[in-house]
C-alpha cells in the first residue's frame, strides 16, 4: 500500500540507502537466513515502512512477537521511562530489582496453577532471554525431574519430542529437530530424545519406557508447517504424562499470549501442563524476554544456587516491557480479538481458497493461519504478496504462513485478502 507521497519520508537508524545496507549485511553478516529485498525503516502497528515512504501490512509479527502491534504506545512508554529514569539498566543478580520481583509476581500469577497434581503451591517463573533459553530450562527442569523425582540414573533420562518440532537451534534443541538442514555437520548431538509422529498417541505410548522423564510439545506446529494436532490430542497427552508420572511441557513460544484465541494454546483441549514456555510477545516486541513457568515445589526441587543464571535473564528494561505488555493483553483483550479477528480472517480465506487452483488447505486457529500450495512453492507466492504490500512468509516450503499483529483491524484484513486473493486466485 503506497504512502500519502505528502508524508514524511522515513529514514530510519541511518539516511544510508537501501543498497547499502544489503551491502552491509551480505559483508558483515551470516548468511543464515533467506532474506527478501526490504529494508524496514519504521515499524507501527501492523505496518511496516520503507525509506520511500510505501508502507507494507506486517502478516507475519515477527514470528507472533509482535502481537500486541509494533510500538505499542503503552509498552513504548513504560520502556523509555525506564530508560530516562534511569531504572532500566542491567545490574548484578547479586542485588534484587524491583522490576524483577514486580514482572515474576505478575508473570506468575498470568498462567493457572502449573502442575496441580503436585499440589496448590503456587508458580514460579525463571526469565531468560530468547526463546530457545527457555527451552533449554524446561530440558534441565524434565531431566532432573527424572532423576530426582523418579530415580533415573543421571545420564540416561529421556524425552519424548515430535516429528516436525522447532523449539530453536542450540545444539541441545536442534539435536531433536527432524530437519537435517538445522543440524547437518554441527554434530556432536546431543543424545536423550525420543522423536515420534505429531498427533499420534499411540506412538507416544510405545515410545514410554524406565528411562522417560517428560513430553514436550508444541499444542500447535508453527516452523513444522502450521499444523494442527488431532482433537484431544493434549488431552490424551496429558493422561499419558499422569500415567507414568512424566513432565509434561507446552512449548508456547509462537502460539501463547493470545495468538490462537485463547490465552494460551493449551486450554482449547482444557489441560494444565506441568510446565510452560512462553516468549517473543512478552516485552511486545520490543526487547529478549522468555520464561519458564512451573509449579514452586518444582522449582524448588531442580534450581538451587549456581544451578543456574543469565547476565540479562530477566533484566530490569526487559522486566518493565514485560510488565507493561500483561497490562495490554488484559486491559485490549488481545485472546478475544484474537478469536474473532480470526474466525472472520480464515473464514475469507476459505472461500478464496475454494476458487484457487493452487491451495491445498487451509488450517489454523485465531490468527495463527497456515495457507497449504499444492507445489510446495509458498514462497513464490510470498515474493507477490511483498510487491503487493504484504510481508509474509512461508513455513517449510509449503505453507504460506499467515500471524498478523492481534490488533489487525477491519481494513487491514480485506487489504490483506484482496492481496490473496490477487495471487492465489488472479
Amino acid at each position: 500500500m503506497k504512502a500519502n507521497r505528502n508524508a514524511l519520508l522515513t529514514s530510519g537508524f541511518c539516511g544510508a540507502g537501501d543498497e547499502k545496507i544489503f551491502q552491509l549485511e551480505n559483508t558483515f553478516g551470516a548468511h543464515h537466513y533467506d532474506r527478501i529485498d526490504l529494508v524496514v525503516r519504521h515499524a507501527k502497528g501492523c505496518w511496516l515502512t520503507d525509506k520511500k515512504g510505501d508502507r507494507y501490512l506486517d502478516g507475519l509479527a515477527a514470528y507472533s512477537a509482535a502481537n500486541p502491534g509494533h510500538h505499542h504506545p503503552v509498552i513504548t512508554r513504560a520502556v523509555v521511562d525506564a530508560l530516562t529514569q534511569n531504572y532500566g539498566s542491567v545490574v548484578s543478580n547479586v542485588v534484587f530489582t524491583d522490576p524483577l520481583g514486580v514482572f515474576l509476581s505478575k508473570m506468575a500469577d498470568f498462567t493457572p496453577q502449573m502442575a496441580p497434581r503436585f499440589g496448590e503451591h503456587g508458580n514460579k517463573v525463571l526469565p531468560k532471554n530468547g526463546g530457545v533459553e527457555s527451552v533449554e530450562t524446561a530440558i534441565k527442569t524434565m531431566r532432573y525431574f527424572g532423576y530426582k523425582h523418579k530415580g533415573i540414573i543421571d545420564g540416561q533420562q529421556e524425552i519424548i519430542v515430535f516429528d516436525g518440532n522447532f523449539h530453536g537451534r542450540t545444539i541441545s534443541v536442534i539435536s531433536f529437530s527432524a530437519s537435517q538442514k538445522y543440524k547437518q555437520g554441527f554434530g556432536p548431538l546431543t543424545p536423550g530424545y525420543v522423536s515420534v509422529a505429531f498427533g499420534d498417541l499411540q506412538a507416544v505410548e510405545r515410545a514410554v519406557n524406565k528411562n522417560t522423564c517428560g513430553i514436550l510439545v508444541e499444542p500447535m506446529q508453527g516452523e513444522g508447517g502450521m499444523k494442527l494436532p488431532p482433537p484431544g490430542f493434549l488431552k490424551g497427552l496429558r493422561d499419558i504424562a499422569d500415567r507414568h508420572d512424566l513432565f509434561l511441557a507446552c512449548d508456547e513460544i509462537q502460539v501463547g499470549m493470545g495468538r490462537t484465541g485463547k490465552k494460551f494454546c493449551f486450554e482449547h483441549d482444557m489441560i494444565v501442563p506441568d510446565g510452560v514456555i512462553l516468549g517473543k510477545a512478552l516485552s511486545g516486541g520490543l526487547l529478549p524476554l522468555s520464561v519458564f513457568i512451573t509449579n514452586a515445589k518444582i522449582m524448588d526441587m531442580v534450581f538451587s544456587k549456581g544451578s543456574d543464571g543469565s547476565t540479562f535473564g530477566g533484566y530490569p528494561l526487559a522486566c518493565v516491557a514485560g510488565t507493561a505488555s500483561l497490562a495490554v493483553f488484559k486491559d485490549e483483550n488481545l485472546a478475544g480479538q484474537s478469536r474473532k479477528k480470526g474466525e472472520i480472517l480464515k473464514e475469507k480465506i476459505e472461500k478464496i481458497a475454494a476458487r484457487s487452483p493452487h491451495v491445498k488447505e487451509v488450517r489454523g486457529k485465531g490468527l495463527f493461519i497456515g495457507i497449504e500450495v499444492k507445489q510446495g512453492n509458498a514462497m513464490e507466492f510470498c515474493r507477490k504478496l511483498l510487491k503487493l504490500g504484504v510481508v509474509v512468509n512461508d513455513s517449510h516450503g509449503r505453507t504460506i504462513r499467515i500471524s498478523p499483529p492481534l490488533v489487525i483491524n477491519e481494513a487491514e484484513i480485506d487489504f490483506l485478502v484482496r492481496q490473496l486473493e490477487k495471487v492465489l486466485v488472479e
